[in-house]
């Protein structure tokens, strides 16, 4: 399969979708998931054009899992977590359901169970306050 372009990642790394963005550098964009799963859900992309992990080429991998951690780690602190889980999906049959390689970062807390998958979308007002608070734990 071909990398789509026009895929909603690449549409949002161009600009014509807004994100509620945490972080960005030359390599990686971390925006706010607007189906979170729990509060705090991070979707970490690469601004490399691959569907997958086998398409990325080791080195833009690596940038992109150091930055997972970055995130992961701000995003513990930022949401008091107990705990964070990160997925990766590579394939339709694993679960993808957006062809450009990207991490979840899901805070977790005892005794609250992770909502399911893209089953409805946040509050603006809940995005863009999580959006403040993770950006002020990777600036701390």
């Amino acid at each position: 399969m071909a990398y789509d372009r026009n895929n909603i990642f690449a549409k949002i790394l161009r600009g014509e979708i807004p994100c509620y963005k945490v972080y960005e550098d030359d390599n990686v964009l971390a925006f706010m998931d607007v189906m979170p799963q729990s509060d705090g859900h991070t979707l970490i992309i690469p601004k490399y054009e691959a569907e997958n992990i086998f398409q990325l080429p080791v080195g833009e991998l690596q940038t992109l899992i150091a930055a997972t951690q970055h995130i992961a780690i701000a995003a513990r602190k930022a949401f008091n977590a107990d705990g964070i889980t990160l997925m990766q999906f590579n394939g339709e049959s694993s679960g993808q359901t957006v062809f450009h390689i990207h991490f979840h970062v899901v805070p977790r807390y005892d005794g609250k169970p992770m909502a399911m998958h893209a089953r409805g979308m946040a509050d603006k007002t809940v995005l863009e306050k999580h959006a403040e608070l993770l950006k002020q734990a990777l600036n701390a």
